[in-house]
């Protein structure tokens, strides 16, 4: 529930065009730790989750991917640089069945082969 919690501001935040902070601090009822942590995770090392994502995933550029995948991809990629206490396969797993979920009918062998090849080099 948190991972989605974080996925819906994340694309909240792109959608609007303001910060995931701002949309954090905007919500009526107070955001969850766990979710405050993974959605201002992403906003700080984005960055460097972006770099990690553009060169694992070949031939595609991450303002090409689905605005969706993409901001899946940025919350596992934050999750597997920066929580290590969570196993890799509770994240690739988790990402995946969000991918299958909410976008299109490609985007769960997407996520999981570019999550995949991070978490190779990450852990």
């Amino acid at each position: 529930m948190a991972r989605e919690s974080a996925l819906t501001l994340l694309y909240e935040a792109e959608s609007k065009g303001i910060t995931p902070a701002a949309v954090v601090a905007a919500q009526v009822i107070p955001v969850e730790e766990v979710v405050r942590v993974l959605v201002l995770g992403v906003m700080e090392y984005q960055p460097r989750i972006d770099a990690s994502i553009t060169d694992h995933s070949t031939g595609w550029t991450i303002e090409r991917m689905p605005v969706l995948d993409r901001n899946i991809l940025r919350l596992a990629t934050f999750e597997l640089m920066h929580r290590q206490e969570v196993p890799t396969a509770v994240i690739l797993d988790e990402a995946v069945e969000l991918a299958k979920r909410f976008s299109t009918d490609d985007s769960g062998r997407f996520v999981n082969g570019v999550l995949s090849a991070i978490a190779a080099d990450t852990r």
